[in-house]
């Protein structure tokens, strides 16, 4: 097996050209079985295998550096580092991210996460190498579809200015070339990326350049004349045209092809785009005819491709999307927008009913918020849905453009609290803290199903900005006889008694229920409340409690700093400075990857530790 025979770069680079293929396919057969175990991102990781390969062997790593878009294709990548053995843990509480992380290895150059950032950093990372007289390559790898982020484009415009080697791949797995165009464009990227051509036009210039009065007037009509014959024939004019040179198409699947565009591009001394296309899916024929489906997959049986069922029982976001194309139909006002989510925020079934009222943007969540106050200034009702973490791209707009103007935008935030194995980047646990921060904003979060559904409905006949915010997985189901009418700012008394109150908000209302029932076994009198609104919370509501209960303790799955808890204590420290307050929220920190019900009792915020904890720090 050649796969075992690698131990580092120099193993990858000495492998003879006839072994590359059969290297390719193990690498392939290896994520297969080992993500079929423990789910991740398949199928752009399928896609990207020869191309890892031929950076591997271009360049010296980890001397020099890639950056990975997004991060979820960097599996071979991490493969040929070391760490194949790892991968029995990927994606679990202490074992291998599924995303770069430098504090991983040092191949991984740069953490990322999130989309459109890799041309960004690797371009700073590019000036610090040159400040500091340093000479190593940098490449940053980013997806067509990550070039629907506007962040990709001004770190274009940047880029264009460097004034020595820096190399961007652009992994292409959805754009066709016609044949003529294609056939044109290797010749005349053959031509142009040799090493004779280039030293031609430089030496052409500098001499021309010497001739008084005539000599950059000639070089710009040669330039003019040159581009313009471009112009027709070479499809990457807009990156020449923004002074980066492009190279390719180039077969993301022939490995000697790749080194040898890769070699040439290093050769340049300023910025230079790689134009590669691959397939997603790549030799597993699940995924390549449904690319999306095992984008992010769980753990799922090889020969047949079918996911291991999760329940019966709905999902948040399956009960949003329901909900969306009831209200569709009843409201033609109604519009959704989401920044290429559609499948994951569960607006795919609105969008196939109503297409003229749906709007994927790409992934450009400042865009989808500030173009969703447009549509609202119309008088339209739209619906903004997006992660919470991805929410966080789109703050300015949400602050400048929806909030100031007092907007009836309803924000669908989906992934709200501890989302699990995707780590610190889309841990959804800071939108309390930055959504109430915000005037204007109100914000409420859903103890169950039925109240989502009722959020919904309540929000379509609100007339400023709101969001919802829910977590993923399968909807709660608990507590379905309490489904007290909504009212703008009023929580919910679920159960009252005396001594202790339990005060949560969305999904920590079912810890709480639990909370309740073991500390009642045990005798202690408590009460349960359903905060419903986070802001404005319900000050009758949190009165009503001080007055009977010696201690209330809020519960949230979100930091603490500038979250719920902390705005309730502020207001019974004020008003009842008798009465304890505990507050059961996440720390001030990055929460790593791993099983969600694992990382809620690592955070002390399951049943059993906020008992525990009550208990041991002389709560109880």
């Amino acid at each position: 097996m050649i796969l075992e025979r690698i131990k580092g770069t120099r193993e990858i680079k000495e492998l003879p050209p006839q072994e590359l293929k059969a290297l390719a396919q193990e690498i392939r057969t290896f994520l297969i079985r080992s993500i079929s175990r423990t789910g991740g991102h398949l199928a752009s990781n399928l896609g990207v295998v020869e191309l890892t390969i031929a950076l591997y062997r271009t360049l010296n790593l980890p001397e020099d550096k890639v950056i990975w878009d997004v991060g979820h294709q960097s599996y071979t990548h991490k493969i040929l580092s070391g760490r194949m053995a790892e991968f029995e843990e990927l994606r679990q509480y202490g074992g291998l991210s599924g995303f770069p992380k430098r504090k991983e290895s040092p191949y991984d150059s740069f953490d990322t996460g999130h989309s459109s950032t890799s041309i960004s950093a690797g371009l700073g990372m590019a000036q610090g190498r040159d400040i500091q007289g340093q000479n190593y390559k940098v490449v940053s790898v980013i997806g067509d579809g990550a070039l629907t982020g506007g962040m990709a484009y001004e770190a274009l415009n940047n880029a264009a200015r460097m004034k020595k080697n820096f190399i961007i791949v652009l992994n292409d797995n959805k754009m066709s070339i016609s044949e003529n165009v294609g056939g044109m464009s290797r010749y005349l990227n053959g031509l142009r990326t040799g090493s004779g051509y280039n030293d031609l036009k430089k030496n052409v210039a500098d001499t021309l350049d010497r001739i008084p009065l005539v000599g950059s007037a000639m070089i710009d009509k040669i330039k003019r004349t040159k581009n313009s014959i471009k112009q027709l024939f070479i499809p990457g004019m807009l990156f020449e045209n923004m002074g980066i040179t492009y190279l390719g198409p180039v077969d993301g699947h022939d490995i000697q092809a790749l080194c040898k565009v890769l070699r040439e591009a290093q050769k340049l001394d300023h910025a230079v785009l790689v134009h590669v296309i691959t397939k997603k899916g790549k030799g597993y024929r699940p995924a390549e005819r449904n690319p999306s489906y095992f984008h992010g997959v769980g753990p799922f049986d090889v020969e047949t491709g079918r996911s291991a069922a999760e329940g019966d029982y709905p999902s948040y976001t399956e009960v949003f999307s329901r909900k969306m194309c009831q209200m569709g139909e009843r409201y033609p006002k109604l519009v959704a927008v989401t920044a290429a989510m559609p499948d994951g925020t569960g607006l795919t079934a609105f969008g196939k009913r109503f297409p003229d009222r749906f709007f994927d943007v790409g992934i450009a969540e400042a865009h989808a918020v500030t173009s969703a106050a447009g549509m609202a200034a119309s008088g339209l009702k739209p619906v903004v849905a997006v992660y919470s973490s991805f929410l966080q791209r789109g703050y300015d707009q949400v602050l400048h453009d929806v909030c100031i103007q007092n907007l009836p935008v309803l924000f669908a935030v989906d992934r709200a609290g501890l989302v699990g194995s995707d780590g610190e980047t889309h841990q959804g646990i800071f939108d309390y803290s930055f959504l109430t921060s915000i005037p204007n904003m109100s914000v409420m979060a859903p103890k169950n199903l039925w109240e989502l559904r009722a959020m919904l409905e309540f929000g379509m006949e609100y007339d400023r900005p709101l969001a919802i915010r829910y977590p993923r997985g399968q909807a709660y189901r608990g507590l379905k006889e309490f489904k007290q009418p909504i009212e703008y700012g009023k929580g919910e008394m679920l159960y009252g008694e005396a001594d202790v109150a339990l005060l949560a908000v969305g999904s920590m209302v079912s810890t709480g229920e639990h909370v309740r029932e073991k500390l009642k076994s045990e005798g202690v009198s408590c009460s349960l409340a359903n905060g419903r609104f986070v802001k404005p919370f319900d000050r009758e509501l949190v009165d009503r409690l001080a007055e009977k209960h010696r201690l209330i303790v809020t519960m949230e799955e979100n930091v603490l700093q500038g979250g719920y808890g902390l705005a309730v204590t502020a207001y019974i420290h004020e008003h009842f400075p008798q009465v304890k307050v505990l507050n059961i929220a996440l720390p001030d920190a990055y929460v790593e990857h791993g099983n969600v019900s694992v990382l809620r009792k690592e955070l002390r915020i399951d049943s059993d530790s906020i008992i525990k904890f009550m208990k041991d720090g002389g709560w109880l």
